[in-house]
């Protein structure tokens, strides 16, 4: 079977940096497959995930299901691909929550009324469901953090390209989260700091350190 992610002597160097962030970076991903990514702050996990799906220039080759990224590919890509930001408030665009998770949807063509459905029923596995009228801003960090994943979720991509998801959860959140990611069907790379939630949630570990794969 295909890899959910490949890549293939993978190089990110941010402009006006002397040295690559990524350096010849191989790996793969296999379809289900959970991975966590670790590494210290600056060593590469989110450029690793930005450049996954396009948002980063890069130097070798990065697959996503079988189709290779490049310019002209990156809308396929990006429809195989949930992505979570760190920061919440960078993908919340909509004014009420119901309204921003069911975009995923209805981007991808889907009636109104099967999206909103669909939408609250992934708001209510993630413990937020009475948020659903909410506007984002009054919510608390973690709140719109479950917001921005059941945004991610509710497409049901194959890949899910995950930075920091436990960050900022309280307790109760946190467990929530584990027990709906550990079982999750589709392919995980999960960018993050906290190694019981990566023991929980992945089956395999790798470690990032200054932008090399150790």
């Amino acid at each position: 079977m295909m890899p959910a992610l490949s890549c293939e002597h993978l190089t990110v160097r941010y402009d006006g940096s002397a040295e690559p962030t990524l350096r010849n970076i191989s790996m793969d991903v296999a379809p289900g497959e959970h991975v966590a990514l670790l590494g210290n702050n600056g060593s590469g996990k989110s450029t690793l995930l930005l450049a996954a799906v396009g948002l980063l220039p890069h130097e070798g080759i990065i697959a996503v299901c079988g189709t290779i990224l490049t310019r002209e590919s990156a809308g396929v890509v990006r429809r195989s691909t949930g992505f979570l930001f760190p920061t919440p408030e960078d993908q919340i665009l909509f004014p009420r929550v119901i309204d921003d998770v069911a975009f995923s949807l209805t981007n991808r063509g889907m009636p109104r009324k099967e999206a909103i459905a669909r939408s609250a029923a992934m708001l209510e596995q993630l413990g937020i469901g009475p948020l659903a009228q909410e506007a984002p801003f009054r919510l608390s960090h973690g709140q719109r953090l479950r917001v921005a994943l059941a945004g991610v979720l509710v497409a049901s991509p194959p890949l899910l390209l995950l930075d920091e998801p436990s960050a900022s959860l309280d307790p109760p959140g946190r467990e929530q989260l584990i027990a709906l990611l550990a079982p999750y069907p589709a392919a995980m790379l999960v960018a993050t700091h906290d190694r019981e939630f990566a023991g929980q949630t992945c089956s395999r570990s790798i470690v990032l350190e200054n932008g090399r794969l150790t």
